[in-house]
């Protein structure tokens, strides 16, 4: 009998409800009916939905659906309005009040720390601190994913980190820093630690908390309290046997100061690149794969041209890095709005400076080709080995040769090398292979007794014997004897001569340049690139 009077109850007070709704002019919900999405119900704090019988119950990215039993309450008003201010859509219903505090038990369900305005993680300051005494903090928090990733993300932008990784086994999960281009352990989490982190970093991240068997990606805000910066995060989950693996991208502010007189360039091809940089038109492409540092390089040229008197838009994927003064724009192919019918958006808006991310179809290179012929100034990158490649690559894609020759100005290859730390790198002679391959790549060192520096490891460095990186450069002006050359469809072979015979320093060579510099080492060479 008492089940009977309940349930008479509940359903008097749910019809009460369709009539309220309609007084307000809402859509009635039956949240007893409802799916209540956790990672909704984490947008509003627990104490504050309480207090207005408010509670966001779904959410697809940041269009959210909130229940209500009366919306035109003070608290209720101002939660829509901070909800609004956040970037969030939000659609009201009316429902009951029992079904209300059926959600809100539901708070039972999520730990205490994730109760937070998803997308910023603020923390104090940054730590220079060594990967072991990053490892012993963070296994003190062993219970607080909150505290932990705190740790782990002001220590990784302290020691300039480029990214972190989390992937887990069958009894724990592994974190590996990316150090200069380099993965480095950092230790050993449980397997409790590590699903609280993944819940977390999910909710930052803005992805869906219940989806664990297809990737995902998002990004967040890391927040400096102390130096007032902010570090864009982004993150990408993929599934495994053992859980999620984890990878965050930490876009350090860095990359962005970088100039062009920075960037490790030799002093003529600095020269060459300055000089191509002041023409109002054609192409400068920069070459070499993921991770050669060619959008660090395309950022640096794009500053140095950058005034109140020109127009420079770029069309990426993805933005990175905001950039000041430039109208940048991200590709989205679910829209239709890709390189190749972005650049033709650009080219209607009356720019003088265009920066296309990567060339991959005819298309794109076509349109950006015959942009740098009509005026514009381009930049833009391609996947080769080296700059030579630059041309067979274009006529691979279908570019024809006579487009090519007037379009290109410049074509510069590039890799990212680490540099020997200051505080410990340690002085030695080339053995007499890296003696002859020295004599033989660089004949003005024949008659010079040669030194080398290796790498030794000190606190300052982490134990790795390097700290920052520069690159390595090779590029070659497409001159009156290159421009005759690429009309014939030459072999890549053919290129490089013609070239060297133009003074071109390979990419091997200016290496080699730095190891006898004492910039870096033989070991570090050899791994980045070869002298084939």
């Amino acid at each position: 009998m008492p089940e009977l009077i309940k349930e008479l109850q509940k359903k008097e007070e749910e019809e009460l409800a369709k009539v309220l709704s309609q007084k307000y002019n809402l859509p009635y919900l039956n949240l007893d009916k409802t799916t209540i999405e956790l990672d909704a119900l984490k947008i509003i704090p627990e104490k504050d939905a309480r207090e207005n019988f408010i509670a966001t119950v779904q959410t697809v990215g940041k269009k959210i659906q909130a229940a209500v039993t009366n919306p035109n309450t003070k608290g209720v008003k101002k939660i829509l309005e901070i909800l609004k201010k956040q970037g969030y859509e939000t659609k009201v219903y009316l429902s009951s009040k029992s079904g209300l505090n059926k959600v809100f038990e539901k708070y039972k369900e999520i730990p205490p720390f994730e109760e937070i305005k998803p997308g910023i993680v603020e923390v104090k300051s940054t730590e220079t601190l060594n990967l072991k005494d990053i490892y012993k903090k963070i296994e003190k928090e062993e219970k607080n994913a909150s505290f932990a990733l705190e740790i782990l993300l002001s220590s990784a932008i302290g020691i300039e980190a480029s990214d972190i990784h989390i992937e887990p086994s069958e009894t724990d999960a592994k974190i590996r820093l990316r150090l200069d281009g380099v993965l480095h352990d950092l230790g050993i989490i449980s397997h409790e630690l590590y699903k609280l982190l993944v819940s977390r970093i999910k909710l930052l991240s803005e992805v869906k908390l219940n989806i664990r068997d297809k990737a995902q990606d998002g990004r967040f805000t890391t927040r400096i309290e102390k130096t007032k910066e902010d570090v864009e995060t982004r993150t990408s989950f993929l599934p495994g046997p053992h859980g999620e693996s984890i990878a965050m991208r930490l876009l350090l502010p860095q990359t962005t100061e970088m100039k062009t007189e920075n960037l490790g360039m030799q002093k003529d091809v600095l020269n060459l690149v300055e000089q191509e940089l002041k023409k109002p038109n054609g192409m400068i492409i920069t070459t070499g794969p993921t991770g050669s540092g060619k959008t660090t390089t395309l950022y640096a040229f794009l500053k140095k041209v950058a005034s109140s008197e020109i127009k420079v838009i770029t069309i990426e994927d993805p933005i990175e890095y905001h950039l000041p003064g430039v109208t940048q724009t991200q590709i989205k192919p679910n829209k239709g709005y890709d390189f190749a019918n972005g650049l033709r958006s650009i080219l209607r808006q009356d720019p003088d400076v265009i920066l296309v991310g990567e060339i991959r179809d005819l298309e794109t290179a076509s349109t950006a080709m015959h942009a740098a012929l009509t005026g514009h100034l381009v930049f833009s990158t391609l996947h080769t080995n080296n700059a030579a490649g630059t041309i067979p690559r274009l006529i691979d894609l279908g570019v024809k040769p006579n487009i090519i020759s007037p379009a290109i100005n410049i074509a510069v290859a590039q890799r990212l090398v680490r540099k020997l730390c200051e505080f410990c790198k340690k002085e030695t002679s080339p053995s007499p292979e890296e003696e002859k391959t020295i004599k033989e790549n660089l004949p003005g060192q024949t008659s010079k007794k040669i030194k080398i520096y290796t790498a030794n490891g000190c606190e300052k460095c982490n134990f790795t014997g390097y700290k920052g990186r520069t690159g390595i450069f090779e590029a070659f002006l497409v001159n009156d004897e290159i421009e005759r050359l690429i009309l014939k469809n030459p072999p890549e072979a053919d290129i490089k001569e013609a070239a060297q015979h133009q003074g071109m320093v390979t990419i091997f060579q200016d290496g080699l340049l730095k190891v006898t510099k004492g910039i870096t080492s033989f070991e570090e060479l050899n791994r980045v690139v070869s002298g084939d």
